[in-house]
């Protein structure tokens, strides 16, 4: 940068860190300093480029490796009631017995619920959550008040949740109509709030849980009101099996033959595909929200290295585990791995990097600011400590981050400008209040649900 275009003065200035960009022409710094005025970039250089400009604020950065926020594009926090129990019940809260359903959740233990999990979220890096589930009108500013970024929808569908756990699908228009509504009107109210950290898309649960007559009032409601469409798309034989019942064609075909299938789709998972759906969804340029670690843990491998091939954009997420997105690269890499049977060199940290930043912010069409730690962009930094043993020898800090690193290594963490974490502490946040209530909201619901 020319000393004509320098800032001579910025708000937080963070000084001699290791930083990894996202950007391709500059992917790593080793020295690196970054600059913040307002909730924008304004300084990313070598320490060398120049003298530091005159700082409001400076944060020590020797010893931190500086990168853009994760993106976590499907995630559902109020599901952190699941923890280390519904993982080994072969399948999602919703389709299984005997665990709380969310029509049987209250407003204020979702907000519990939904607190602890953007807690987590925020604490491991992750600058933006993409969340789905139930009473979203007092969960989302419930957690954008954390500091994060929050996109958010209500679980859409026009199936009675109550029924599917007994194995019935039923279909009710009214159910339909009221969880639409619900999210348009949340979209009318919350869209830009939070000094723009909040937006809304339209959480359609599942293929097999909304009938194709209101995947077809979604698909109007996407395009009316401009609103991306998030789902769940393909996660399981049993929903392929019943959409190939209900409808002669895969969950992908459907959604193409509806004009749902296209590059403001938003399809977590992802994993039962045969060779056309995989054509479809490439040719469509959707985007995947690949949940790895969910998904190995259930005994599937989506076909990312195929779809990728393909023309989708591969974007990462944790679904309703541990929020740690450093984790999530990691297995998203040996996923690749797996099925490739080899190391390839387009499968390596710098791709799953990708996916974790860049690739979650153009998920969701935020790519022109979000992503990457370039001036101009917004003001979203993550300090990693790489003062650690498992960071040493550090010799590739991207590979040793991504085959190392932890969320726990987290130290600090800037949103639109605004320090959010400060050193492994969330910024006026009493996190033991929310891990205490989230404790006791999990507690009566295990207990309602088995009685």
């Amino acid at each position: 940068m020319s000393d004509a275009r320098r800032p001579s003065h910025v708000d937080i200035l963070i000084e001699d860190a290791h930083i990894l960009t996202g950007d391709l022409m500059r992917p790593s710094i080793p020295h690196g300093r970054i600059g913040t005025s307002g909730n924008r970039l304004v300084l990313v250089e070598a320490v060398e480029d120049g003298p530091p400009p005159i700082a409001a604020q400076t944060i020590g950065g020797r010893g931190m490796l500086a990168i853009p926020g994760l993106m976590n594009v499907h995630t559902h926090s109020v599901l952190s009631l699941m923890r280390g129990t519904a993982e080994d019940m072969g399948f999602a809260p919703a389709y299984t017995k005997g665990v709380p359903q969310g029509h049987v959740i209250s407003a204020a233990e979702a907000v519990a619920l939904a607190r602890l999990g953007a807690l987590e979220s925020l604490k491991f890096g992750s600058t933006l959550i993409n969340d789905m589930y139930v009473h979203v009108e007092e969960t989302l500013p419930a957690m954008a008040e954390l500091g994060l970024r929050v996109v958010a929808s209500d679980r859409i569908h026009d199936v009675d949740f109550s029924r599917v756990s007994q194995g019935l699908w039923v279909y009710d228009a009214a159910i339909g109509r009221r969880s639409l509504d619900r999210c348009l009107a949340l979209a009318d109210r919350y869209q830009g709030s939070f000094d723009g950290r909040v937006n809304v898309v339209i959480g359609a649960h599942a293929p097999d849980t909304c009938s194709r007559d209101f995947l077809m009032e979604i698909r109007a409601a996407s395009e009316r009101h401009g609103l991306r469409v998030s789902t769940h798309l393909s996660q399981s034989k049993l929903e392929v099996d019943f959409i190939q019942e209900r409808e002669g064609c895969t969950p992908t075909e459907l959604l193409d033959d509806i004009g749902l299938l296209n590059d403001r789709l938003i399809a977590a998972h992802c994993i039962v595909l045969n060779d056309s759906d995989i054509a479809r969804a490439g040719a469509a340029g959707i985007n995947v929200a690949h949940v790895p670690k969910g998904n190995a843990g259930g005994g599937m491998i989506a076909p990312t290295r195929r779809l990728r091939a393909a023309g989708a954009n591969l974007a990462l997420a944790t679904d309703n585990l541990l929020g740690d997105m450093v984790e999530a690269m990691r297995w998203a890499l040996c996923i690749g791995r797996l099925q490739a049977g080899t190391v390839e060199p387009d499968w390596q940290p710098e791709d799953v990097f990708a996916m974790a930043t860049m690739n979650g912010a153009r998920a969701l069409g935020l790519d022109g600011e979000l992503g990457s730690l370039v001036p101009g962009r917004k003001a979203d930094v993550v300090l990693m400590h790489i003062d650690r043993p498992s960071f040493v020898p550090l010799i590739d800090p991207l590979g040793n981050l991504v085959h190392c690193g932890q969320g726990s290594n987290v130290r600090d963490v800037i949103v639109d400008g605004v320090i959010r974490v400060r050193d492994e502490a969330a910024v006026g946040v009493d996190e033991a209040a929310i891990m205490a209530d989230a404790q006791k909201a999990s507690e009566n619901l295990w207990r309602r649900a088995a009685a």
